[in-house]
């Protein structure tokens, strides 16, 4: 599950204005009981408190929480405080996986990746990894860990955006490295497609559903939809439990080649 929901949500939680809070408390509460064990969310994003209210009746270990670091705090000690401060948010002493989230050209890539393994010698991180980075800059990021390695990415990765598929798909699967995917939806134009409606009647889903049936059938790559409601976190947790035959899947990748 993904938490980011707008730029204007966003801009009213920095004001202390949580449209729609408890609303979206239950969205990922839905998720955690049918199954979904993964929760994304950033310090920027303004849902970490949300986040760990809903995490609050699960037992922890049984959910893997990823957050991010913003790139205006990417120095050592920024980096640091950012975490002290995502973990009092979310209530909890570690997080499963911590991300840049966007890289910083003014601050050595070194510095931050040796913050992140401070924290992993710490306890407060159990893995690394970074999110909008390209190829090169992903490359760079995880020859500056020297004690470990990048566990994932994180790109804008859907049928309508596979720019990641000529690089950086490749070299992740080739180094272990995860996808986690945002945006697989394609901001919401693949629930509309009818290249999408055409497959997905085949097997008595919604086009959403076959739209990430169709990443998470990829070595590696995780879809992290947006669990803004508990209806369309219901419907995302219909991607699971079935498969796209090769053939259909074919047909999609040819629609949106």
């Amino acid at each position: 599950m993904g938490t980011y929901y707008d730029p204007a949500w966003i801009a009213g939680a920095f004001l202390g204005w949580r449209r729609g809070a408890s609303e979206k408390v239950q969205a990922v509460e839905s998720g955690l009981e049918s199954g979904i064990t993964l929760a994304d969310t950033a310090e920027i994003y303004g849902s970490e408190p949300l986040v760990g209210e809903a995490l609050a009746r699960y037992k922890r270990d049984d959910v893997f929480l990823a957050t991010k670091v913003s790139p205006i705090h990417l120095h050592r000690e920024a980096v640091i405080k950012s975490l002290e401060k995502s973990l009092r948010r979310l209530g909890t002493t570690y997080v499963d996986l911590y991300q840049v989230h966007q890289p910083n050209s003014r601050v050595p890539i070194s510095e931050t990746m040796a913050a992140m393994e401070e924290l992993v010698r710490a306890g407060k991180v159990r893995h690394v990894g970074v999110s909008n980075f390209s190829l090169e800059q992903t490359m760079k990021a995880n020859a500056a860990l020297p004690k470990s390695q990048l566990a994932s990415i994180q790109p804008d990765y859907s049928l309508i955006n596979r720019k990641i598929e000529s690089d950086l798909l490749p070299y992740c699967e080739a180094n272990g490295i995860a996808v986690l995917a945002y945006f697989p939806l394609g901001h919401g134009k693949l629930v509309a497609s009818g290249k999408v409606t055409e497959i997905a009647r085949k097997y008595g889903k919604t086009n959403g559903q076959t739209a990430l049936r169709w990443l998470a059938r990829k070595k590696g790559v995780f879809p992290i939809p947006r669990a803004s409601t508990r209806v369309h976190v219901q419907e995302n947790v219909g991607a699971s439990g079935w498969e796209l035959a090769d053939d259909d899947a074919a047909k999609l990748d040819s629609s949106f080649a």
